[in-house]
């Protein structure tokens, strides 16, 4: 019996000690090496890396100064060399930099990437000798088609098919001439070829370009595809399924933010003068120092002020028609001066008799003033023919494609 007794004692403790051992064992095996980390050309595990953010006031001279450099480098030595490759000016509040240190010098400074923006960087490498690399991560672009019908605003109808919300902005800019987009509303329907761009095929940058884009507005449907008419144009154009082109002469309005704060009218109370008048203009309320754009082309005819237009811009766009704009913090042409479509001429103030920052715009047919808003105002030159075939021939298999697209999703 006793023996049994030692036996069992025996086989409890080797067994206790193993277990022990085996925790010892797992509690190692558990044990989780660092992550290797790799960007920007550098392997941040053999680096102290301090990342940080420019702040208002920051110069490239005073990020250097935060930690030693080798061999006794002067900052002025070194923004010196680096000048012609990196434009140390340039370096702006908001933007993420990142600082690579010896780990075993005392904090010696071994490189510095400035980012400037989710694609381009610059690197600044003291390691061998001073050296700056203009970079960019690597990228894909991908095709795709996206329709919806509008839910809320656009904006939001593109979030949530996981497009870029800056593809709105590209669309009013496309349709500034045929769509409100202030008054679109819920049930309206588009459809857009993109192309996206990823990094690392995997990380979303946003919207690269428009191949054709669909829109039906109140019933009406637009198609619009950029395309060049020569090979030296710099920038496309963008025409209907027909070859119209979807510009009009004149811009629907002179901002590109706004709120109309009052319209044309026979009579309106004027809030300054305090009595009622005729208003022969439409006022856009926006921020003072929004930029002003002429609605169409043409040249200045008069700019100045008066005590009751304040500082202002008449511009001639034809023998027709003609555009004033009031109530400017500040001019940007001058008279005789020839302006294109879209350039900004002035920035939004409240000169003159005015309660709030606005512009005043105001429109002449046959030197009469007349409600732009009311007016169907005339297209740009169509394509001609010898342009046009080409044209059409193009197209095709892109309004083929949204045609396809837009009939299985709206059920037309």
């Amino acid at each position: 019996m006793r023996y049994l007794v030692l036996a069992i004692l025996f086989v409890t403790f080797f067994t206790a000690c193993n277990s022990k051992e085996d925790a010892e064992k797992a509690k190692k095996a558990v044990v989780k090496k660092e992550p290797i980390i790799k960007e920007y050309g550098f392997t941040f595990n053999d680096f102290k890396v301090v990342r940080d953010t420019i702040r208002s006031g920051d110069t490239f001279g005073k990020l250097l100064e935060k930690y030693p450099l080798k061999d006794s480098l002067r900052v002025h030595d070194v923004t010196e060399k680096v000048k012609d490759s990196f434009n140390v000016k340039r370096i702006k509040a908001g933007k993420p930099y990142i600082m690579f240190l010896d780990k075993k010098k005392p904090n010696t400074l071994q490189a510095l990437v400035y980012i400037e923006d989710r694609i381009s960087y610059t690197v600044v490498d003291f390691r061998d000798s001073i050296a700056v690399f203009n970079k960019k991560k690597p990228t894909t672009i991908k095709r795709r088609v996206v329709a919806a019908e509008i839910e809320g605003s656009l904006s939001e109808t593109l979030s949530n098919a996981g497009v870029s919300a800056g593809l709105a902005n590209k669309l009013a800019n496309i349709y500034a001439y045929t769509v409100d987009f202030f008054k679109i509303q819920k049930g309206d329907k588009f459809a857009v070829t993109i192309n996206e761009r990823y990094i690392d095929d995997s990380i979303y940058v946003g919207v690269e370009s428009i191949e054709a884009s669909y829109f039906e507005h109140k019933g009406k449907k637009i198609f619009a595809f950029p395309y060049k008419l020569s090979e030296n144009q710099k920038y496309e154009d963008f025409y209907d399924e027909n070859g119209k082109g979807l510009k009009s002469m004149f811009l629907k309005a002179p901002l590109d933010y706004f709120r109309i704060s009052s319209r044309f009218s026979g009579r309106r109370f004027h809030p300054v003068q305090m009595r009622f008048k005729a208003h022969n203009g439409t006022d856009y309320a926006a921020p003072h120092g929004t930029p002003i754009k002429t609605t169409a082309s043409g040249v200045v005819e008069r700019t100045g002020y008066t005590a009751g237009n304040g500082n202002f811009v008449k511009v001639r766009h034809s023998s027709t028609y003609s555009t004033q704009y009031l109530h400017m913090s500040k001019i940007l042409v001058r008279n005789g001066q020839r302006v294109s479509q879209g350039q900004v001429i002035g920035k939004v103030g409240s000169t003159g008799l005015a309660t709030g920052p606005h512009v005043c715009y105001r429109f002449w047919k046959n030197g009469v003033q007349v409600d732009p808003l009311r007016l169907k105002l005339p297209n740009a030159e169509p394509m001609n023919e010898s342009h046009k075939q080409k044209y059409l021939a193009y197209i095709a298999p892109l309004k083929k494609e949204l045609d396809s697209i837009t009939a299985v999703k709206f059920k037309e």
